[in-house]
């Protein structure tokens, strides 16, 4: 059975971290691996090329393919467009027309990057917990929303936090499912004490831990969340909660594991069915100088043979091949430390495309 995957490069570092994962599908292609890949524009290249950060033909591409491998979006050139031209929403209007409502983002401490992390390797050692994000509702989708001039003249900004039982129900579903293939552990993170809608989440989510009594399930409101990923972040299994808090919540837990250039993503719909892209922005302040770290787009092309193409044993030869070239000492500048070896992103695809074939 052949997969098509669309790869779209992006904006920033994208096509250069881009290119390095293609490499690690030319070689599961050249073993036999079915994969068709067909490329296009998204977010601010896109814009430049098109007038629009998402342009007809690369929907249509995305919606005939079974996964999207992304980039990134977004940069300072685009900055002063119109909010609805910006690169950013070349993504959001993705996830949001390919119904991509759960995103995945591991949060995984390799043991050779203990001493990378922001915090002390006795606190983060053997870190592993998923955080999964409600992606397609919440405050980033929810109507009304604007900018306003009052009655006294005075501009005001709106938005609106709405989440529906459905919308808490399938998110709660998938977080649970997971802990069922890890720890069996949920924390369910809202604020609850202030939020009407997200003490329906709250309420919702503890219905649907009923279906898995093997699973234990806690609740926390986010501001204690926040401080206990740095206090204790080994408490946590699985983390599920909203689109903003999770937005936030990620990027936090991704400083744990030494780089935020070390952490992919999966955007999942009902049919697993998904978008996979590192969690790291476009960095324009290092593109074009071939020193950004493919590893997280390397293994968000893991997370697609795992999740979208159901390859676990291929998933898994990809991420031992990236712990193979940690163990060799080779990094990024992002994860340089003494005593290892100062490699470029074209280097370090090299290093992972050498270890899998190995």
């Amino acid at each position: 059975m052949s997969h098509k995957i669309l790869v779209l490069a992006g904006d920033g570092i994208g096509p250069e971290i881009v290119a390095e994962a293609m490499k690690v599908l030319a070689v599961l292609r050249a073993e036999g691996v079915d994969i068709e890949i067909e490329q296009a524009l998204v977010g601010g290249a896109a814009y430049d090329a098109t007038g629009t950060p998402l342009p007809e033909e690369t929907l249509r591409l995305a919606r005939a393919a079974d996964a999207v491998l992304l980039g990134a979006v977004g940069g300072p050139k685009w900055e002063s467009l119109k909010i609805a031209l910006r690169p950013e929403k070349g993504l959001l209007g993705l996830r949001s027309e390919l119904g991509l409502f759960a995103n995945l983002r591991p949060a995984l401490l390799y043991p050779e990057l203990a001493s990378a992390s922001s915090l002390k390797p006795e606190v983060v050692a053997g870190l592993d917990l998923m955080i999964v994000r409600e992606l397609t509702g919440g405050i980033y989708f929810g109507q009304p929303r604007g900018i306003r001039t009052r009655n006294d003249g005075q501009r005001e900004g709106f938005n609106t936090l709405v989440y529906s039982e459905a919308e808490i129900q399938r998110i709660a579903r998938v977080a649970f499912d997971i802990a069922m293939k890890r720890g069996r552990r949920v924390c369910s993170v809202d604020k609850a004490n202030v939020l009407e809608c997200t003490e329906l989440w709250r309420e919702v989510v503890s219905v649907v831990a009923r279906d898995y009594p093997q699973v234990s399930l806690t609740h926390m409101y986010v501001d204690n969340a926040a401080m206990q990923l740095v206090r204790a972040p080994k408490q946590f299994d699985v983390i599920v909660t909203t689109n903003m808090f999770g937005d936030i919540l990620s990027d936090e837990a991704a400083m744990l594991t030494g780089s935020i250039g070390m952490l992919p993503s999966a955007s999942l719909d009902a049919a697993h069915k998904g978008m996979y892209e590192p969690i790291h922005g476009s960095a324009p302040d290092i593109a074009g100088k071939g020193v950004a770290n493919p590893l997280g787009t390397i293994l968000s092309v893991a997370m697609l043979l795992r999740y979208t193409l159901g390859k676990p044993d291929l998933a898994l030869r990809v991420e031992r091949a990236v712990q193979a070239v940690l163990a060799q000492g080779l990094r990024t500048a992002d994860i340089f430390a003494d005593g290892c070896s100062r490699v470029g992103t074209a280097q370090m695809g090299a290093a992972v495309v050498a270890a899998l074939r190995g």
